[in-house]
């Protein structure tokens, strides 16, 4: 019996949302589409069904990471004021529960280094996804220009990418915990 095209739509975001969770998980390369089918409770040969090729489904999840963590962004400025936004938005993404939770955090600290060599799509996806997380900072960081306020948006959220990866890769865990809470501080004297 054939889905209608609503029930196949939602099949198709669902293995899209649990190929983002596990690619965060394991990493693009180690995770394959057998794996990912069966997680979304779906046989491997369904898998064609919907995409034509692993590329496309690691830049479809990319893109929904990345549009996840611009919403996340935006719910944590929302809740505060001025530059209690912008520290809102640091404290949510650089804590130990973003460095704990890898399958639901941010694509760019859970598989940077793999996206910098992924396709022209998925790095479309990331980097769209970067400039609107950049264009929200931006907007919460009290600068009077908005060149000044892109400028420090983008060192912003590169040094709390950077600073969610160390702390994920440092064993020592008050390490780690020094590694949050320091950038945590440098980015509160922006």
């Amino acid at each position: 019996m054939r889905k209608s095209k609503t029930e196949a739509a939602e099949t198709r975001r669902q293995i899209v949302e649990v190929a983002a969770q596990e690619f965060r998980r394991n990493g693009i390369h180690a995770t394959g589409v057998a794996t990912l089918m069966s997680k979304a409770g779906l046989t491997h040969g369904g898998f064609y069904k919907h995409f034509d090729s692993k590329e496309q489904l690691v830049a479809e999840a990319c893109a929904m990471g990345m549009n996840n963590m611009v919403d996340a962004f935006k719910a944590a400025a929302g809740e505060h004021d001025g530059k209690d936004s912008f520290r809102a938005i640091v404290e949510r993404y650089v804590s130990a529960v973003h460095r704990d939770n890898a399958t639901g955090g941010c694509p760019l600290a859970g598989m940077g280094s793999e996206l910098a060599r992924a396709d022209d799509r998925t790095r479309d996806a990331a980097a769209q996804g970067f400039g609107e997380m950049v264009d929200v900072i931006a907007a919460h960081i009290g600068r009077r220009s908005a060149d000044a306020a892109r400028s420090e948006a983008v060192l912003a959220l590169t040094a709390m990418i950077g600073a969610v990866t160390m702390s994920r890769i440092l064993t020592d865990a008050d390490a780690s915990a020094a590694v949050l809470r320091d950038v945590r501080q440098h980015l509160d004297a922006l």
